[in-house]
C-alpha cells in the first residue's frame, strides 16, 4: 500500500500491490491525517518507507495546508484521469502574492518619497503657467521613472547583503522570509539598475544621468560587503550617504534636469531651492538616525555600530525630534520673510501644524515597544511627504 498526491496537492490516492485504489479530494490537514492514519494502521507492514508521511510524495500537502477545497471522492479511475487545470482563483492568488512580495521588496515608503521629492523639486523650476506644458510632464515622468528604477536597485541591494540581519529586524521582507531566493533578488536589482541607466542615456539629460550614477555609487558603497565598503557599518558615513542622496542629489540634480535639459534655461540656484536643500539635509539626517532605532537588536548582533547601538534608543529618539523641530523653526522664519502673502500664510501655517503634530505624537511614543517605534518612523516619512507638498509654496 502507498500514498501519493496529485500536482495540485489536493488529492490523496491510495492503492495497493493489486492495483486497486481510491482517490480523495482532501479539504484540510485534519482529513488528510485521519485518512492516512486509518490506512497506515491497516496496511503498515506493506507501506514502503519512501511513501510514508514526510516523504516527497506527501510533504507538499503539508506545505499548502491553508488551501481549502470541496470534498469529494472517486474510486476505480486511472490515476492519470484526474484534472490538473489551475483555476482562475489560483492564478489571481499567485499574482497577488507575487505583487505583494515585490511591493515589500521595493520598500514603498522610499518609493513614495522619491517620487514626491522629484515632482516637488521640478515645480521649483516652473516660472509661469505656460511652463505647465507636455514638455514639463514628460520631463518629470522621465526623471521619476529613472529614479524609481535606481531606488529599487539601492533598497534591493541592501536587502541582499542584510538577509541575516533582516531575519531579526524585518522578517517580513521577501529575502529574509525566503519568498525570494538570492538569485531572484540579484536579477531584480541588476535589471533595475540597467533600466535606470538606459533610460537616462536615452533621455540624454546629464543632470539625470549624474544623479543616477552618484546614487548608484553611494548606494552600492553603503550596502555591499567588500573591503573598505559597506559604509552602513559606520554611523557617520552612513548618515552622510543618505544625506547626500536625499538632501543634495535629489534637490539639485533633478532641479537642474528640469531647468537646463527640459526648459533649456541657465542654471540658477533660487531661494526656494536653497531652502529645500537645507531643510532636507536636516530631515535626511533624522531619517538616517531614526531608521536604526527599531533595528537595534539585529544591528547589535551583527556588529553594525549605529548611533542607536552606541547611545541608546531614547537618546537618539529625542535627538531626532530636536533636529526636526529646529528645521521647522527655520522654515517658519523663511516663510515669514517671504514677499508673497499667500506664500507666507501657507508656509508658516503648514510648518506650525507639522511641528505641533510631531511634538504631540513624540510625547506619546512607547520607546519599549518596537511596533510603536516603527509606527512613529513611518509617521516621520509622512512628515517627509508633507514637506514636499509645502516646498513648492516657498517663494
Amino acid at each position: 500500500m502507498c500514498f501519493s498526491a496529485f500536482r495540485n496537492d489536493t488529492f490523496l490516492s491510495i492503492f495497493d500491490n493489486a492495483g486497486s485504489y481510491v482517490s480523495y479530494s482532501v479539504k484540510s490537514v485534519r482529513e488528510w491525517n485521519f485518512i492516512e492514519s486509518q490506512c497506515t494502521a491497516r496496511f503498515q507492514p506493506t507501506i514502503p518507507k519512501n511513501c510514508r508521511k514526510g516523504s516527497g510524495l506527501t510533504s507538499t500537502f503539508y506545505q499548502r495546508q491553508n488551501k481549502r477545497f470541496p470534498v469529494n471522492a472517486t474510486a476505480g479511475h486511472p490515476l492519470e484521469s484526474e484534472p490538473e487545470a489551475i483555476s482562475s482563483k489560483d492564478v489571481w492568488n499567485s499574482t497577488k502574492d507575487a505583487l505583494d512580495a515585490f511591493y515589500r521588496f521595493s520598500r514603498p515608503h522610499t518609493v513614495i518619497g522619491t517620487a514626491l521629492s522629484i515632482v516637488s523639486v521640478s515645480l521649483l523650476a516652473v516660472q509661469k503657467l505656460s511652463d505647465f506644458s507636455p514638455l514639463f510632464f514628460t520631463g518629470v515622468l522621465e526623471a521619476v521613472v529613472a529614479a524609481l528604477f535606481m531606488n529599487i536597485y539601492i533598497v534591493g541591494l541592501n536587502q541582499l547583503y542584510d538577509i541575516d540581519i533582516d531575519k531579526v529586524n524585518k522578517p517580513y521582507l521577501p529575502l529574509a522570509s525566503g519568498e525570494y531566493s538570492v538569485r531572484t533578488g540579484t536579477m531584480i536589482v541588476t535589471s533595475f539598475a540597467v533600466l535606470g541607466f538606459c533610460l537616462a542615456w536615452i533621455v540624454g539629460s546629464w543632470p539625470l544621468f549624474w544623479a543616477l550614477f552618484i546614487s548608484f555609487v553611494l548606494g552600492t558603497a553603503y550596502s555591499i560587503n567588500v573591503p573598505l565598503l559597506r559604509w552602513k557599518r559606520f554611523a557617520v558615513v552612513a548618515a552622510i550617504c543618505i544625506l547626500a542622496v536625499r538632501a543634495v542629489i535629489v534637490q539639485l540634480a533633478f532641479f537642474l534636469h528640469m531647468q537646463t535639459h527640459v526648459y533649456k534655461r541657465p542654471a540658477v540656484f533660487s531661494r526656494p531651492l536653497i531652502f529645500a536643500t537645507a531643510f532636507m539635509s536636516f530631515f535626511s539626517v533624522v531619517i538616517a538616525l531614526f531608521k536604526d532605532i527599531p533595528d537595534i537588536d539585529g544591528d547589535r548582533i551583527y556588529g553594525i555600530r549605529s548611533f542607536t547601538v552606541r547611545l541608546g534608543q531614547k537618546r537618539v529618539f529625542w535627538i531626532c525630534i530636536s533636529l526636526l523641530e529646529i528645521a521647522y523653526s527655520v522654515a517658519l522664519l523663511v516663510g515669514a520673510s517671504s514677499g508673497f502673502l499667500w506664500s507666507k500664510v501657507a508656509t508658516v501655517l503648514g510648518h506650525t501644524i507639522l511641528a505641533s503634530l510631531l511634538w504631540s505624537r513624540a510625547k506619546s511614543v512607547d520607546l519599549t515597544s518596537k511596533a510603536a517605534i516603527t509606527s512613529f518612523y513611518m509617521f516621520i516619512w509622512k512628515l517627509f511627504y508633507a514637506e514636499y507638498l509645502l516646498i513648492p509654496l516657498v517663494r
